[in-house]
């Protein structure tokens, strides 16, 4: 039977942030009055004394584990050892606490980087294990990828009813947008349009182009984590996704059209590309319970570049 959210209290750690604004906006959109969102300031979730604090105050039935420290090729490339230690021993201390406390359910939201780099496409959950992931952002893959063991061992041995998603790359309004830190949507809008607006005659773009990725709105994955919240109750891991596969290169031109920039796209070989490929098998989710993405790529990107501009200064 389904889960009522509605009465439920719930810890959403990462609520603050860029995915973690659009599952508050599903979870009040169901009537969910009891939600705490943990803030780094006065709960250091690495920490067992300030998680044991949050679980005292909040008293949760559910947890949402969406909290996570990443960032893009580069900055993944620079924090490998902070990335690992920051995601592994968060995930690792809540869901201990958590059954500690004996909470209903904790939803781990992992990432798609817990793939192996030559993963067949489209990636199905059980290759999940077929060899290492990509370098670049092995560490912080890893990291997550190790707390789906962690659930599933916890669910054999105490019972525990832990799930674990895994959602494509995510974009929408609200994102990131520090060329620093960013994903690779929310910098090539940012480059695009600062280029447009400068009159720049090129931009540059990293790696050959050649590389596929599949992309998932933040409010589509938003209802995806919710409907599993509510309806999944399994150890298997679960992908989110929409099951359309783009390149780099047709993504930054798309970028490009619709940002208004018309100069050069000079491509840098010498820089790393990342994964070879990334698209998703999405049945499981359509069948465990009832996931499919409804916004077009095409229309998301609209959304947001029309949000950045307004939001840029």
């Amino acid at each position: 039977m389904a889960m009522d959210l509605s009465g439920k209290r719930i810890v959403v750690t990462g609520g603050a942030g860029f995915l973690g604004s659009f599952v508050l906006d599903g979870l009040r959109a169901r009537g969910c009055e009891h939600i705490v969102v943990p803030r780094s300031a006065e709960f250091d979730l690495r920490e067992k004394e300030a998680i044991v604090r949050l679980f005292d105050h909040a008293k949760p039935d559910i947890v949402l584990h969406l909290a996570a420290v990443v960032g893009g090729i580069g900055a993944n490339k620079d924090n490998p050892g902070r990335f690992f230690y920051d995601n592994m021993i968060m995930g690792t201390q809540l869901i201990e606490q958590a059954r500690v406390f004996g909470l209903e359910k904790f939803v781990t939201v992992g990432t798609i980087c817990a793939y192996p780099k030559f993963t067949p496409v489209p990636f199905k959950e059980d290759d999940l294990w077929i060899g290492y992931p990509e370098e670049t952002n092995a560490p912080y893959g890893i990291a997550k990828k190790a707390l789906l063991v962690m659930g599933q061992a916890y669910r054999e041995q105490y019972d525990m009813n832990c799930v674990y998603l895994l959602p494509v790359n995510l974009y929408g309004p609200r994102d990131n947008f520090d060329p620093k830190s960013s994903h690779v949507i929310p910098a090539l809008i940012k480059k695009c349009l600062d280029a447009r607006d400068a009159g720049l005659s090129h931009i540059d773009v990293w790696g050959d182009g050649s590389p596929s990725r599949e992309f998932i709105h933040a409010r589509d994955a938003a209802e995806g984590i919710l409907l599993a919240a509510e309806q999944y109750d399994d150890p298997a891991p679960v992908n989110l996704g929409t099951g359309r596969e783009i390149t780099i290169k047709a993504l930054v031109e798309l970028i490009a059209e619709q940002t208004g920039f018309n100069g050069e796209l000079r491509w840098q070989p010498d820089k790393p590309n990342g994964q070879p490929r990334r698209a998703l098998d999405t049945t499981r989710a359509r069948e465990r319970f009832g996931f499919d993405a409804k916004i077009s790529l095409e229309d998301g990107l609209r959304e947001t570049i029309d949000w950045f501009a307004a939001n840029r200064s």
